[in-house]
């Protein structure tokens, strides 16, 4: 089987389509270990209600995100202490970003439900390939929805009412497959 076809299975079994997830990545593969940019997709806010703010999640392993600014929107990072702290550029890194947040600055700038639109981030993905789910916390003027549902391995999230962001990190042996 191809890489271009290991992929495409890969992407039906996750059910990766914007008709089955509303916040979803815009490229849904990439390399172990490589720089990643992470563009999140809202396709609408919550019941009606116009998004005030993006929370994005950074699972395990993903190492030095960086947000990307957005024109109307304040943007704020969280850092935490490493478990295992790791070497960039020849210093250690003991703590790390591991939430990024974009919230709206003037309340009539709001997206509204029915338009979408895409908050940036780029980081440096894990060694391993495998799913790396990333938790996605929408607040809009009335009420917010948290993106964070995960399938059993092997299982679909069709059906979920708030999957969270699947990237599925390929082998570096996949270069095929993301080449543009």
């Amino acid at each position: 089987m191809t890489p271009l076809k290991i992929l495409a299975t890969l992407l039906a079994l996750f059910g990766l389509t914007t008709s089955h997830a509303h916040v979803v990545l815009e490229e849904p593969a990439a390399l172990a270990g490589g720089s990643y940019r992470a563009a999140f997709r809202i396709g609408h806010g919550c019941a009606g209600s116009p998004t005030t703010g993006i929370r994005v999640f950074i699972p395990a392993g993903v190492r030095g995100a960086k947000p990307m600014p957005k024109a109307g929107w304040a943007l704020s990072t969280q850092r935490a202490p490493l478990a295992q702290p790791y070497d960039s550029h020849g210093k250690t890194v003991r703590e790390d970003v591991v939430e990024i947040s974009w919230t709206v600055q003037d309340p009539a700038q709001a997206l509204p439900d029915d338009w979408y639109d895409e908050f940036v981030l780029r980081a440096t993905l894990p060694q391993q390939a495998g799913a790396l789910w990333f938790r996605v916390l929408q607040t809009c003027t009335s009420g917010q929805l948290d993106w964070s549902d995960i399938p059993a391995q092997g299982t679909s999230t069709r059906g979920m009412k708030t999957p969270a962001a699947l990237l599925e990190v390929l082998p570096t042996g996949a270069a095929a497959a993301h080449a543009h």
